[in-house]
């Protein structure tokens, strides 16, 4: 998120600087340090940003780099209202001739000197960027390799976690894949199973991996967690170390110094005899797909590839052949979801008759997302069955359990990795959707695509026009299992949009600890102290208490009481 508000800010003043000299008169200088500071910066942000969950240090850090990038935008904002033309176009457009003015030789001295608090603050925190840099080095993309293991494992115990619980409804997709694995296609086949992370995508994948009939169908086995921090070298290796475990034999000492391309070659010498099936859990981009696929040979032997991912398009893209096949994962049914719960907390043994109406309107929640059904009833599993305060008391704290306290730490890792990976003008609007309240439906998107416009997430594309480029926007997040398609009209177009109730708590947390955006009732008469991007639910036609001290915010919207 840092990163996203820096770069909006470093655009903001590179426009400003393009102004005419006399424009910034003899804060020049300040506003170019400024600007080359956080530009230096920006490149470590994504890197840091991923991190910082696991190092105070890191967080405080990019907070303090946050906070003097949206300070830094209110200035700019004061500066062009006091001082702009009003016969102008564009935020910085409408600056004129500003230094011409005597009557607001005031203004403009406060101006400059909150500039040069800013500058002081900027080399601060310049200089502890340059101490992390020497800890944590420069990379422009992905997280770091422990942050991705630690997912890794993650994912990992999610699949096990849920085999724990003897997982319901997955019968009838585990005979549907296995079906098409055993076909007697002669081709290599791939088989792309797509879905939101906690959907049992691994689990299912798993399933059909370790069914006898396909264990029996094929010579060679082999199972590659991919992620998000793909190192083609370090997952060929591991490729090679399973084939050769699986006959027992040592891999060949060579492997160790071989470049990417003899590796490659070595494994595709080694299978171009064999029928061979290998999973791919984890896919996060088709790069990596394309890199693996060139490794594979295709030998008539009716070979094949499992694939899983968060991401539509890398599911549809690598499915181009018209035998391979795409499996779209579906929330569980109410009833398998029911059960499921059961199985979990009551270890099934069915629901106590004083229990059972809590334990429905916690389940609505889960939305039929197996790991948080899974991960709810282990929390219940351990509450005392005749406390039904206890329980209620765990439904109307739900929002609290899930922004990161450990008892839902697993499954907020787990979603959360699709938020990480996402570039950050995209985190920006997702973050925007934590001011609708629970349960509520974007209905009129073109409303929310012009809010984005509006609020300047939308980075402008020769050619194409701003409402354009906000629909991709949010195809992409719905691309990436983040936004859920809650209906359509006749011809295929997008009506009804909405964010899975896990996945709204986990953004309205992390939106509230990047001071992103701020919820209130219509009650609220205590404002924090920078509000930018204001929701107020329950509304009444009173604006509440205070409202008019909110001198930082950006946007403002309303949603009425729902009887």
């Amino acid at each position: 998120m840092a990163e996203s508000v820096v770069g909006f800010l470093i655009k903001q003043l590179s426009t400003l600087l393009s102004q005419e000299s006399t424009l910034l008169g003899g804060l020049r200088p300040d506003v170019q340090f400024i600007k080359d500071e956080l530009g230096s910066m920006k490149a470590f942000l994504r890197q840091a940003e991923a991190k910082e969950d696991d190092d105070s240090q890191l967080q405080e850090w990019v907070k303090q780099v946050r906070e003097v990038a949206y300070d830094t935008e209110d200035v700019l904002d004061d500066f062009a209202f006091r001082f702009a033309r009003g016969d102008a176009d564009g935020f910085f457009g409408r600056v004129g001739k500003i230094y011409k003015s005597t009557k607001n030789l005031k203004a403009r001295h406060r101006i400059s000197l909150e500039i040069k608090d800013i500058k002081a603050r900027v080399k601060e925190i310049s200089a502890r960027h340059q101490r992390y840099q020497l800890l944590y080095g420069t990379q422009e993309r992905g997280p770091s390799s422990s942050h991705v293991a630690s997912a890794d494992c993650d994912i990992r115990d999610q699949a096990l976690l849920i085999e724990e619980a003897k997982l319901v409804g997955i019968d009838q997709p585990k005979k549907e894949l296995i079906s098409k694995i055993l076909d007697d296609h002669s081709h290599l086949k791939l088989v792309s199973v797509v879905g939101m992370g906690g959907l049992g995508k691994t689990t299912l994948a798993k399933k059909v991996y370790d069914d006898a009939a396909v264990k029996k169908q094929f010579q060679s086995h082999a199972w590659i967690t991919v992620s998000q921090n793909f190192q083609f070298k370090v997952i060929i290796r591991n490729l090679i170390q399973q084939l050769y475990d699986e006959i027992r034999q040592p891999a060949p000492p060579q492997v160790d110094s071989m470049d990417g391309i003899r590796l490659g070659e070595f494994v595709k010498d080694f299978l171009k005899e064999r029928r061979y099936i290998l999973v791919l859990d984890d896919v996060w981009s088709l790069d990596a797909w394309e890199a693996i696929k060139y490794v594979l040979p295709d030998c008539n032997i009716a070979s094949r590839v499992v694939l899983t991912t968060r991401i539509t398009d890398v599911a549809s893209a690598s499915c181009l052949v018209s035998h391979d096949f795409i499996h779209k994962m579906s929330p569980l049914s109410y009833e398998d979801s029911w059960t499921l719960f059961c199985n979990r907390t009551f270890q099934s043994n069915g629901c106590p008759s004083n229990l059972e109406e809590v334990c429905r309107k916690i389940l609505k929640k889960c939305e039929g997302l197996p790991l948080g059904i899974v991960t709810m009833g282990g929390v219940l599993a351990l509450k005392d069955k005749d406390r039904i305060d206890e329980w209620e008391m765990i439904f109307r704290g739900f929002g609290s359990e899930v922004d990161g306290s450990g008892k839902f730490d697993r499954i907020r890792r787990i979603l959360l990795l699709s938020y990480s990976d996402l570039p950050h003008h995209l985190k920006n609007c997702l973050l925007y959707l934590s001011v609708y309240p629970e349960d509520y439906p974007v209905r009129n998107v073109f409303n929310l695509l012009d809010t984005w416009i509006a609020l300047g997430f939308i980075e402008e594309k020769e050619g194409m026009t701003a409402t354009d480029i906000a629909m991709r926007y949010l195809k992409k997040l719905i691309n990436r299992s983040l936004i859920q398609v809650k209906d359509i009209w006749a011809d295929g177009k997008l009506k009804e949009c909405g964010l899975h109730d896990f996945l709204r708590e986990i953004i309205v947390s992390k939106s509230k600890e990047q001071s992103f955006t701020t919820v209130a009732t219509g009650y609220c008469t205590r404002w924090p102290d920078k509000v930018r991007h204001l929701a107020i639910h329950n509304f009444t036609d009173n604006p509440p208490q205070g409202f008019n001290s909110l001198k930082c915010l950006r946007s403002l919207i309303t949603f009425g009481q729902r009887g």
